[in-house]
């Protein structure tokens, strides 16, 4: 992939109001592409957009209905689209079904009603390219977040079934699995956040860098955190000592 592969693209990143998605909008638009920038808070994608200038265009609302305004902002394409936002909804089995609902439906059914609009003009042109926030939690699992983990289990293997599905007709998809990023979800996560993801956590800009390297060398799974392979690889052949290890940060986490 050459330095110039996004100059002239037309990206949409949801979820861009800050954290991942605003290095997301920054980094696309310094590689040449046009960005519409996407937040539920109107206040905060006006921010991004005008931070980045000439190049981004601020199309405010609800991640799971953006692409048919964001077609009209970009000219009537989209060769690039990031589901980016993402609900860390905490909780146990005993979470309120709105909060499961709305997790749900932002973490896993907005990247599907996006795809649906998606694919049809990809698929007749050969390419495009869906780009996924997952968090590692999709490949492993969170304690004290079962909507979350559930949830980002769903986005990954959404974005996997894409990619196996359409990969030989030009749709490239990426899943972004980082663990702890200083953000404001990060700071949202409390405690065990804190426990978990705080001590090895990276900054929003690297997320990005990882994401540029990992599409250049044609990768699904971008790894911002190296040594989530391992984890995920010790997760499939040892489930019953990956589990174990788990429980034992729950229990720590649970003790005061």
């Amino acid at each position: 992939m050459s330095t110039n592969a996004f100059q002239d693209q037309r990206v949409v990143v949801t979820g861009a109001g800050g954290g991942i998605g605003a290095a997301l909008a920054h980094r696309f638009a310094a590689e040449g592409a046009t960005v519409v920038v996407n937040d539920l808070d109107a206040a905060k994608s006006a921010a991004v957009a005008d931070a980045i200038g000439a190049r981004a265009i601020s199309v405010p609302g609800d991640a799971s209905a953006i692409v048919t305004e964001a077609l009209e902002a970009l000219g009537g394409g989209i060769d690039v689209y990031c589901a980016n936002a993402g609900l860390a909804s905490g909780g146990d089995a005993f979470a309120d079904e709105a909060v499961w609902e709305a997790a749900w439906d932002t973490n896993v059914m907005a990247h599907v009603r996006a795809a649906r609009l998606l694919l049809p003009d990809w698929l007749e042109r050969g390419s495009g390219r869906f780009v996924s926030t997952v968090s590692a939690a999709g490949l492993l699992t969170m304690i004290g977040a079962a909507p979350y983990s559930v949830t980002k289990h769903g986005a990954l293997a959404f974005a996997e079934w894409l990619s196996l599905t359409y990969r030989h007709r030009g749709v490239q998809v990426h899943a972004i699995c980082p663990q702890g990023v200083r953000t404001d979800m990060l700071t949202a996560a409390g405690s065990a956040g804190e426990l978990v993801l705080a001590p090895t956590a990276i900054e929003p800009a690297a997320v990005a860098d990882a994401l540029f390297d990992g599409m250049e060398k044609g990768r699904f799974l971008i790894l911002p955190h190296p040594e989530v392979a391992d984890f995920y690889a010790a997760r499939a052949t040892d489930p019953d000592r990956w589990l174990s290890g788990m429980n034992h940060l729950q229990r720590k986490w649970e003790t005061p």
